[in-house]
């Protein structure tokens, strides 16, 4: 674990690169480790091929919100959003307001996944185009999310934990607003503090030129919200995440091609990103983004973690680490440090 954490802190920090190469440099550690305390390889492959078949869930939810976010795009759904959102949100108080809209959004649904996949995917254009650091959007985003869905009585993992441990839900509910909720409040204040100082880097004119172009190229109306409601009310029947985006990523497509697209077209965004030629450079560049491509660095990030994770749980590394850390951990306040 000492030799992972050196390994990324190096490569991300020092040389800028991605956590990819570290952490399968960290599975040839563990590997190496294990194989010198007698483990064939036969118990280590086993150990990473568990691992993987455990995120596999995560990993076609991942693919298939580049889908939703090419067909999106390519349907008009997410210029129209970014549109509204243009004229109704304002820099400095963007960030607080983004991580509020997705904490009701992932509390009323409990799925941080659909959250970040549809409301959070619009905002995020929205940010871009008022030229806010799509990180830090992306940051607000999650925080949502994560927070909506861990305080919901609706999500699954909130209601499994409960049920492993023994315990009923708003028990545990009751107790993870300790540490929930005061990162929370720690985020928004952060947010709050951040938008203050933030100033679109965007002109006003250039705001208005990037809602015009949107207007002119795909005409934003009532219809562009017909699937994002479909979407909702799917994830208000509480339905599983992989199916109600699967199921929006192929009505997006359905209406791109309502509205001209060709069926080429809509594969082609859905598995490599949309390609918008409105004639501005700028709006391009803005909605030129998605497909299942997008996300390969993603799943291959988490293919190199799992694989590290998968060989440190079977071969008994990760129990002898969490002995160890239980050992110091002697009150729950020492155990949350």
């Amino acid at each position: 674990m000492v030799v992972l954490i050196t390994l990324l802190a190096f490569t991300i920090i020092v040389l800028e690169g991605s956590g990819h190469i570290p952490l399968v440099l960290g599975a040839c550690v563990a590997g190496l480790v294990a194989w010198a305390h007698g483990y064939d390889w036969e118990t280590i492959q086993e150990g990473m091929l568990r691992a993987i078949a455990m995120a596999m869930g995560a990993i076609m939810i991942l693919l298939v919100i580049g889908m939703l976010m090419g067909t999106w795009l390519a349907a008009g759904i997410v210029p129209a959003l970014i549109a509204w959102g243009l004229e109704l949100l304002s820099p400095s108080w963007f960030l607080p307001a983004t991580c509020a809209v997705c904490s009701i959004v992932s509390l009323v649904s409990g799925s941080s996944w659909s959250t970040a996949g549809t409301v959070g995917l619009a905002l995020i254009g929205v940010g871009n185009a008022m030229g806010i650091d799509p990180a830090m959007t992306a940051g607000a985003v999650i925080s949502g999310a994560y927070f909506g869905d861990k305080l919901s009585p609706m999500s699954d993992t909130t209601n499994l934990a409960p049920a492993m441990a023994g315990t009923d839900l708003f028990t545990h509910i009751r107790h993870m607003v300790w540490t929930t909720g005061p990162s929370w409040l720690l985020a928004m204040i952060g947010y709050a503090v951040v938008g203050s100082g933030l100033q679109s880097t965007a002109s006003a004119d250039s705001i208005a030129a990037i809602t015009t172009v949107i207007e002119q190229s795909f005409h934003p109306g009532l219809i562009h919200l017909l699937v994002p409601a479909v979407v909702a009310v799917m994830v208000g029947f509480k339905l599983p995440a992989l199916p109600t985006l699967l199921t929006g990523a192929l009505l997006g497509g359905v209406l791109a091609w309502g509205q001209g697209s060709t069926v080429a077209e809509v594969l082609g965004a859905a598995m490599s990103g949309f390609k918008p030629d409105t004639g501005s450079t700028t709006v391009d560049e803005l909605l030129a983004r998605g497909g299942m491509e997008s996300m390969a660095s993603t799943v291959l990030l988490v293919l190199c973690a799992m694989s590290f994770g998968g060989i440190m749980e079977r071969t008994g590394q990760l129990r002898t680490l969490a002995s160890k850390t239980l050992a110091v951990a002697k009150s729950t306040g020492s155990l949350i440090a």
